[in-house]
């Protein structure tokens, strides 16, 4: 092969090296934009506190993360708590400790899948996740989240115990079982849900994550 046939050839890999990363920082983009739409459409859930608000913008960052890597996954976790900013009501602490966690669930699903893309992969990917999700949230919350709340806002254990039970969680009582009994479900719930609907759709939307 001669010199210019080699030139051609690494400006032909640069350029497609190039059309890949412009593809898959407008396909992140797209998602993060959707991610934050969704992020904004809160609904609460029974049992739950009122602080603690449902949404399905962890969709298109899996969406992402299945189709584009794990790292696209959690780059749209990223845009999506950085956009929140403006109007948290935590200090960016609340932001902050939903990115970690959903990074976690984004990332060890994406992860899993990368290496085994069958629907069981799929199942295997998304239950882990939701496992990472779960874990990640009781240590979040417990060590971090409710003590900076307590001490840096002004709330109590007492009133956030409260706010539980008034929505009809009798079972909370201190930390551990506030831990326990609503962070833990909640979750769990979110990454069944989310799972789900994932599950449904990717497929159908996989060929134009992929062009």
């Amino acid at each position: 092969m001669s010199d210019l046939d080699v030139r051609k050839n690494a400006i032909g890999q640069s350029e497609r090296k190039s059309m890949r990363s412009a593809k898959w920082i407008a396909k992140t983009g797209i998602l993060s934009a959707v991610a934050i739409v969704l992020m904004y459409l809160e609904i609460s859930l029974p049992l739950m506190p009122g602080f603690l608000k449902f949404d399905f913008a962890e969709i298109p960052a899996l969406l992402a993360a299945f189709a584009m890597g794990p790292l696209a996954g959690i780059s749209v976790e990223l845009v999506k708590n950085i956009a929140h900013l403006p109007v948290s009501h935590t200090m960016m602490v609340g932001e902050l400790a939903n990115f970690i966690m959903t990074s976690f669930f984004v990332g060890v699903a994406g992860l899993i899948y990368r290496y085994k893309k069958t629907r069981k992969g799929a199942l295997i990917s998304m239950a882990a996740g939701t496992v990472a999700l779960t874990i990640s949230g009781v240590l979040i919350n417990y060590f971090f989240t409710i003590p900076f709340y307590i001490s840096a806002l002004g709330f109590t254990l007492d009133k956030i115990v409260e706010t539980a039970r008034l929505a009809g969680n009798t079972l909370v009582h201190d930390l551990p079982t506030l831990i326990l009994w609503v962070f833990v479900p909640f979750n769990i719930f979110k990454g069944v849900v989310v799972s789900l609907i994932v599950w449904l759709i990717y497929k159908k939307l996989s060929p134009l994550l992929h062009c």
